[in-house]
């Protein structure tokens, strides 16, 4: 009767808004039984709809049988892309907290994220680090495409999932600490249905959509809006194991792919189109999401592939997305768009601060801070209660400010403000500027002390041509400093110029700036500019 009374709830309408993942589940495999839900971009391999409640059912057992109380954390480290949707929906499913986790990282981050996320248990398709003292359980990748739990050779009765007993469970994940200490976060099923069901809806997704995710399973803009707002929707979601720039048009022409989930890195890849890649004419939108996106990229990508970008702000503590541009109306770039199902509100600095921009002008930005059903109303680490207002709001770290028509424009972090004997500069109108050059590929600016100005911006700079000949590094420098000369204003001119094989970035695309003072980078050449 449960599952009747679902059924006639949410079947009417393909973006539904459940806020159980199991009958949302269950109410897709009546109705779409043989349809596609995920698929490996790889090979031929598919989950069906109609696969899904076996999947947490079996999930479910195995972790009765590992000792794993309902409510308990799970961590999983699976590469394989369809073996990790089963055990990600699987044991939500199944009333536990899944705790994703990088199998590919190093030993010490691994075990540093298992001891961050006091994980009793993880599900993983890689060997153990040591000295870990929890139950490590290895996973066989044998079973390609099925999904069966891939647990050594159990075999589970085929009875119907109860959508009643199984308690509800959520996400824990740790924040990208891009920006200061990682913090511990918990979202549970209601919350992630929520947001996934607000990205499904300004998206318009439908059951003919077919979209592309080469972003990495264990971050949360994969798992929302690649993984549950299919689900939601009722569409089907083509998983990369990551971004492979070799056939990437020929790959979603194939797969009749009609939306492509993104970051600046791989937008910025993709502007360089060769005049034989032919670009699908089906692909509705591409999202950009994770970092800002640069004006250079954006009208280079625009030109080069035609396909509308939907520029997107969102972060781990509102899961996923919270601002986005129409799909329908005007799409303003360098906004991130209007808030989607989220309230958010610009909150005022101390009034001496005002920030100019890269022309020298002063301009009053805001601390940008959320809340709402998406939004988490605290931290489960402590020592974060200061970020929470008292009637709810979460600030966010991020600076920005509204323009008239509500668009939501960032202009940086908090703590990326350089200031320059007085004059509060931000690293992105700098970035902006330098990106205009063509030479230029990716740039980051940050902070260096000074001791007569306090700090000074300082730019590190990734070129065009991966190898450049000594006269045409002198060239390109030269006319990075006479572009910065003529249009930046005095005090965000870069004090000093670095030019760099890469820049440090996390696995979600995110520019790691204090990287650039702690880890070495490998450096072609240097120099002071006047």
């Amino acid at each position: 009767m449960v599952l009747q009374s679902a059924f006639r709830r949410y079947s009417p309408n393909p973006i539904s808004r459940p806020n159980r993942l199991n009958e949302l589940i269950a109410v897709r495999a009546l109705t779409s039984a043989s349809r596609s839900f995920a698929e490996d971009a790889r090979s031929d391999r598919r989950l069906c709809f109609g696969d899904l409640p076996q999947a947490v059912r079996q999930w479910s057992r195995v972790l009765d049988d590992l000792g794993a109380p309902v409510g308990s954390s799970v961590g999983v480290a699976i590469k394989d892309p369809l073996d990790f949707v089963t055990a990600f929906l699987g044991v939500i499913g199944a009333g536990r907290w899944v705790a994703p986790i990088d199998q590919s990282a190093p030993d010490a981050a691994i075990a540093a994220s298992c001891q961050r996320l006091a994980l009793p248990l993880v599900l993983a398709s890689r060997t153990a680090p040591g000295g870990l003292e929890l139950n490590w359980v290895p996973l066989s990748e044998g079973a390609r495409g099925s999904v069966r739990a891939v647990i050594a050779e159990r075999s589970f009765p085929s009875g119907r999932l109860d959508l009643n007993e199984t308690a509800s469970g959520g996400v824990l994940l740790s924040s990208s600490g891009t920006s200061g200490t990682p913090k511990v976060i918990s979202l549970d099923e209601a919350l992630l249905l929520h947001r996934a069901g607000a990205i499904a809806s300004h998206h318009e997704f439908s059951a003919s959509d077919r979209g592309f995710n080469p972003l990495p399973l264990f971050h949360i803009n994969a798992e929302v809006v690649g993984l549950l707002s299919s689900l939601v929707a009722g569409s089907s979601i083509v998983l990369d194991d990551r971004f492979h720039r070799s056939g990437f048009w020929e790959l979603i022409a194939a797969r009749a792919i009609t939306w492509i989930n993104a970051v600046p890195a791989i937008i910025a890849h993709l502007s360089d189109r060769s005049p034989s890649e032919e670009v699908p004419a089906g692909v509705r939108f591409i999202r950009s999401a994770s970092a800002p996106l640069p004006l250079a990229t954006h009208h280079r990508f625009s030109r080069s592939v035609g396909i509308p970008i939907l520029e997107t702000y969102g972060m781990t503590e509102a899961a996923s997305q919270i601002t986005a541009n129409p799909l329908q109306g005007v799409r303003k770039r360098g906004s991130v768009g209007t808030p989607v199902e989220a309230e958010l509100r610009i909150a005022p600095m101390d009034l001496r601060e005002e920030v100019l921009d890269g022309s020298g002008l002063s301009r009053r930005v805001g601390r940008v801070e959320i809340r709402g059903p998406g939004v988490i109303s605290r931290y489960s680490s402590p020592g974060y209660e200061d970020r929470f207002a008292s009637d709810g709001w979460l600030r966010t770290g991020d600076l920005g400010y509204l323009d008239e028509d509500g668009y939501l424009f960032l202009v940086g972090r908090e703590d990326d403000v350089i200031n320059r004997g007085g004059f509060k500069v931000m690293p992105r109108d700098i970035e902006e500027v330098i990106l205009a050059e063509p030479s230029v590929k990716e740039v980051a600016v940050v902070a260096r002390y000074d001791e007569a100005l306090g700090e000074v911006p300082v730019a590190f700079v990734v070129l065009r041509h991966d190898s450049p000949e000594p006269d045409e590094l002198a060239k390109a420098m030269t006319a990075i400093e006479r572009h910065c000369a003529i249009t930046l204003a005095r005090p965000s001119r870069p004090a000093a110029l670095h030019v760099v094989k890469a820049l440090p970035t996390g696995t979600n695309g995110k520019l790691h700036r204090r990287a650039l003072w702690q880890e070495p980078v490998v450096s072609l050449a240097s120099a002071a500019l006047r």
